[in-house]
């Protein structure tokens, strides 16, 4: 036996798991299941662990001396700092906003055999359903396809599929439409513009008011003959043959589709909910320590976060650089476990691997604009930033009792969202924004490798404004950004203050 005399950090690891109830994995305390630990990826932590609270009694005493400090108190918390992908906190995420992420279709393949792919889950494919297939063995099952056929909760027809027994995590993804020829139209003759169909009904799709879409393949036949008419745009409001539009990337006009099919893509979405749909989650987050005898490296220690609820959530932007977030969990409690009682993570899941968003050309739109109920497309406050900041903080406190070291429960305050960003300054119209208390929206965009994810904040309110000029420098102006329920904006459709759209697959036109 050799105990380590150091352990370095480039050994420790980082994966969470769901629990059952507060403080409980599945398969502890009586409950049933199998807990799921997924990594994560860490480029540093703050303050993760448990703070131990002594009270030191100082009875009045001739020798004026205080005798040994009692524990009294357990605060349990950490935070990280994670390179933001696509793929690495998509899940946890759902913890961070109360709410569970409302995919557009996602069915595990357990076969393929001429075309059909049999799956028991069909939920959210129809005829016509754009599809994407990760996982697989052969390639050509990995690519866009369309649906021909669905047979409820048994198989799902494509258009080009290879024979295959695929593996255990192969699944077909739901990213789309193609309408048929010359069925979808732009009227863009009202306030705001309308996609207008005759066959397809559009509340068969899981389309949300607030998510942002992308219209448009890449090839002629799948995109309207006006350019202005393809993109990135926001739905206002969804009824069967009309799709409204209330943010663009370029303003829409009038047109009829002949023989084309358009493609719609769109994704999975991910909001702050309301009354019944909000959901609490919390977790276990493991750190992994190492194994402190070189003889025995499989028995490693570690330390957990139990009852861990997600706190605040920063995602940063800078210049020419990685962008990242910080993420940070309150919990019940910590636990230490030594290389006898051995990590708690087993056979840890690896979500697929997608690349780090770099500033620089994977952010492909941050937009902020005065909102104008007769305009899609209101021209932006400014055209560049130096840096952005988007914070979401869910104002936990742990709830202390008599009898409890470290807490019972955790409270959850308001679901707050602010930002600040840093733009170069070209006219006053930011500035009389600020001053005015200008209703705005935000909307930040990241693209990569054919995927995308979309951070919209129906309504802002702006402060600061005052401009930084100083010599032989352009003159910037900082804003901070207060985000509200965009409910006063449109009460049916925008009730939410954050929504998030997860594109898991867009063409390469949206590139």
């Amino acid at each position: 036996m050799a105990i380590q005399p150091k352990i370095d950090s480039n050994i420790t690891g980082l994966a969470y798991a769901e629990e059952a109830q507060l403080g409980l994995l599945p398969g502890e305390g009586g409950l049933g299941g199998t807990p799921v630990w997924v990594r994560l990826n860490p480029n540093s932590y703050s303050d993760f662990g448990g703070e131990i609270t002594t009270v030191a009694p100082n009875p009045i005493n001739p020798s004026r001396q205080r005798k040994k400090g009692v524990t009294t108190d357990l605060d349990a918390s950490g935070g990280i700092n994670h390179n933001l992908t696509f793929s690495n906190l998509t899940d946890i995420m759902q913890g961070m906003m109360f709410a569970d992420k409302r995919s557009k279709g996602e069915s595990i393949i357990t076969a393929v055999a001429t075309n059909v792919m049999s799956t028991a889950d069909t939920t959210g494919f129809v005829v016509g359903s754009l599809v994407f297939g990760r996982g697989f063995t052969n390639s050509g099952n990995n690519d866009l396809d369309t649906v021909s056929a669905v047979v409820a909760s048994t198989s799902i027809t494509v258009g080009a599929g290879i024979d295959e027994t695929p593996p255990a995590d192969a699944v077909l993804l739901a990213v789309g439409f193609e309408g048929d020829a010359g069925d979808i139209d732009v009227d863009a003759s009202g306030d705001l513009p309308v996609l207008t169909t005759t066959t397809l009904d559009w509340t068969t799709l899981g389309l949300v008011p607030g998510q942002w879409i992308y219209i448009g393949g890449d090839i002629a036949s799948n995109a309207f003959a006006t350019a202005a008419n393809n993109g990135y745009k926001r739905i206002r409001s969804v009824a069967a043959n009309a799709l409204t539009i209330d943010k663009s990337d370029t303003t829409m006009v009038t047109e009829a589709s002949t023989t084309e099919t358009i493609h719609i893509f769109f994704g999975d979405v991910l909001k702050n909910e309301l009354g019944s749909l909000i959901t609490r989650r919390s977790y276990n987050v493991e750190r992994t320590l190492g194994a402190p005898d070189d003889a025995q490296p499989a028995q490693i220690q570690s330390e957990v976060l139990k009852g861990a609820i997600p706190s605040e959530f920063s995602l940063n932007i800078p210049s020419a650089e990685l962008a990242n977030v910080d993420f940070s969990f309150q919990a019940t409690d910590n636990e230490q476990r030594d290389s006898t009682t051995g990590e708690k993570q087993t056979a840890v899941t690896e979500f697929f691997i997608t690349d780090e968003y770099n500033t620089s050309s994977d952010v492909s739109r941050i937009n902020l604009s005065v909102i104008d109920a007769t305009n899609e497309n209101p021209a932006p406050l400014f055209a560049y930033v130096t840096e952005a900041t988007l914070t979401i903080n869910n104002n936990l406190s742990p709830n202390k009792a008599v009898g409890v070291l470290g807490a019972f429960d955790v409270t959850a305050g308001t679901f707050e969202v602010s930002g600040d960003l840093t733009a170069y300054f070209s006219e006053v119209s930011a500035i009389a924004a600020v001053r005015n208390n200008a209703s705005v929206s935000l909307d930040i965009h990241f693209v990569k490798n054919n995927t995308g994810m979309v951070f919209d904040l129906p309504l802002v309110s702006l402060g600061n404004g005052r401009l930084n000029v100083e010599l032989d420098s352009p003159i910037t102006l900082p804003l901070s950004n207060d985000a509200a329920s965009g409910e006063s904006v449109d009460a049916n459709n925008l009730n939410h203050t954050l929504l998030i759209t997860y594109f898991n697959y867009l063409p390469t036109a949206a590139m």
